[in-house]
């Protein structure tokens, strides 16, 4: 599905944007993989070795970014890619205080989810692209295709070393699961719910 969206005044002046659904494998997700491996080593080379950053990069098997649980999606600028992101159908207990969470009954005891959750992945804008308000624009799309796909809530996780990240969910209706006034040990796990119109 590709849809051309005129930009103008927006984030990168004179282009429109194409939101692209795209396969793990196909060669335009390549620089978003690239950049996000060498943007987690840059920061985590001290906590992660070389073995566990590609096992991270490699933990989930293309199929769950497609549809119909899932989804990978590309913001393209004259067909370059400029920003990315996916969902997948989270079923695995999930990270957090369950104190913190927003509604009664979202988890079982086990930790996973008693609600159709999605889980968003692999957020990424190309570094020469930041702070253009393309991340934004990614995750209002997988939000808006997640719905379609009748999910009522997503998750997600970000490190400690992503101060921007964790900002970005914050400013955007994301809820913490952890407590913000502490400084962060390990991954940042937060949840927003969906509107969903039946």
């Amino acid at each position: 599905m590709t849809t051309t969206a005129p930009v103008g005044a927006g984030p990168v002046p004179g282009d429109a944007l194409e939101v692209r659904s795209v396969h793990l494998h196909d060669p335009l997700v390549r620089p978003l993989i690239d950049e996000l491996a060498h943007e987690y080593w840059s920061r985590y080379r001290r906590l992660l070795t070389a073995e566990q950053l590609r096992d991270e990069m490699e933990h989930y098997p293309a199929e769950e970014f497609a549809p119909p649980d899932g989804e990978l999606l590309l913001l393209l600028a004259d067909g370059a890619p400029l920003a990315g992101g996916a969902f997948r159908r989270r079923t695995e207990a999930e990270l957090g205080d369950v104190a913190r969470l927003e509604r009664a009954g979202t988890r079982r005891r086990d930790g996973t989810p008693a609600v159709r959750t999605a889980e968003l992945k692999r957020i990424w804008t190309h570094s020469a692209h930041r702070r253009r308000g393309l991340a934004r624009r990614v995750l209002a799309e997988l939000e808006r295709r997640a719905t379609a796909r009748g999910y009522r809530r997503l998750y997600l996780t970000t490190g400690p070393r992503q101060p921007e990240a964790a900002g970005l969910y914050l400013t955007t209706g994301y809820r913490p699961l952890f407590d913000p006034t502490v400084a962060p040990a390990g991954p940042l796990p937060f949840e927003k719910w969906l509107e969903v119109t039946t």
